[in-house]
């Protein structure tokens, strides 16, 4: 039987139109994990373009990124959230109008949104979690906007609204979804 497997690994490439198993075998023991890569295997240590590419799927962009292994950084083929998921999501909070509601309570603002904010953390968060804290610094931008039409002495005073809502946030750090994602300082 083994010999037969044998004939069959030496032929079956070429049948294919593939390399010969000589010329694949540093690319198949670079990719065994906890094998140490071979000097003639194409990694992300080289320089050049060795086919590398990006695409999404489900709201997510897979692509090459940054990650930290054992032994060091590496680049990894890991999903974040995409390009369109991003604008999509900034659409959504635009559309919520949150600077208009200013008969509502900061509490009644969260019990609002916080459901759609923790199901967007959950969903996309699952990966790559750092790449949604734009979501938390335009929801927090829109939260601002809201002080500033709700309350007089903030009108106009972008940075005191601001801080006002850092005060919150050192108060009630569990009153946003969104909060969990960032830290004011």
């Amino acid at each position: 039987m083994t010999l037969s497997l044998t004939a069959t690994a030496r032929t079956r490439p070429a049948s294919c139109g593939l390399p010969s198993p000589r010329g694949l075998r540093p690319w198949v023991l670079s990719c065994i994990p906890g094998r140490r890569r071979s000097r003639t295997a194409k990694d992300a240590n080289r320089r050049g373009d060795f086919g590398h590419t990006s695409f999404d799927f489900l709201g997510y962009t897979f692509r090459g990124r940054l990650a930290k292994g054992p032994r060091g950084y590496f680049t990894g083929f890991s999903p974040a959230i995409s390009a369109t998921a991003r604008k999509a999501k900034g659409k959504q909070i635009r559309d919520w109008h949150l600077n208009r509601r200013s008969s509502a309570d900061l509490s009644a603002l969260a019990r609002e949104i916080n459901p759609q904010v923790q199901g967007w953390i959950n969903y996309y968060g699952a990966f790559y979690r750092s790449e949604l804290c734009f979501l938390a610094w335009r929801i927090n931008e829109h939260l601002v906007r809201w002080a500033m039409h709700k309350f007089k002495r903030f009108r106009g005073k972008y940075a005191k609204a601001m801080a006002w809502l850092q005060k919150v946030y050192q108060y009630k750090p569990g009153l946003f979804a969104h909060w969990q994602l960032i830290a004011f300082t």
